[in-house]
């Protein structure tokens, strides 16, 4: 029987709590349960085993994260667009690391078909790329593009990693004018030999 007041929707909030907490990585069914102030069985009926908490943290993670982005850029485009969609990522990986974390693992392709917030991201992303005139196959690679820049940046700033006195937000903001121009002058996929 599971315990009054506690649901799955609470668990993964509360694991994504302490993921910001303590890291993604060091979440356990035994610390969320002693958290809660019950035995590790009770969590068991909210959730089947640590990996499929962790993919609904995941899942809960890229919803948050891509509210904040579609928030950022509705009703822009080109530089601008693009700005208020790296800035959103940016600070919501900063404020929740542990939250973010979780949004970088690899999740089973058959829920990723299921879930709308991934949904969402795609379509926001692409939508955003195919303001640069951007088609597939290129879309695909402008997308890992962004990603390995914001989340490489993300992960260096978070732990310190740009020891120069050059300022790290005026630094962002050149990579964001770099990815930009990047994005305006694309080489398609017909003209690279």
């Amino acid at each position: 029987m599971a315990r009054a007041g506690l649901t799955a929707d609470r668990v993964v909030a509360a694991a994504a709590d302490l993921a910001d907490e303590v890291g993604f990585e060091n979440v356990s069914l035994s610390a969320l349960a002693r958290g809660f102030g019950v035995k590790d069985a009770s969590l068991y009926s909210h959730v089947r085993n640590l990996q499929d908490l962790r993919t609904r943290v995941a899942f809960l993670a890229g919803g948050e994260l891509i509210d904040r982005i579609a928030d950022a850029v509705a009703g822009r485009t080109g530089r601008d667009a693009l700005g208020a969609f790296a800035d959103a990522y940016r600070a919501y990986a900063l404020e929740h690391p542990g939250r973010y974390a979780a949004t970088q693992i690899r999740v089973d392709q058959a829920l990723v078909a299921d879930s709308p917030a991934l949904r969402r991201t795609a379509e926001i992303t692409y939508g955003m790329l195919r303001a640069y005139g951007l088609e597939e196959p290129d879309l695909t690679d402008a997308v890992r593009l962004l990603r390995s820049t914001f989340h490489g940046y993300c992960a260096l700033e978070s732990t310190g990693g740009f020891g120069a006195p050059r300022d790290v937000q005026r630094s962002w903001e050149r990579a964001v004018d770099a990815l930009h121009v990047a994005l305006t002058h694309w080489p398609r996929a017909e003209e690279v030999v």
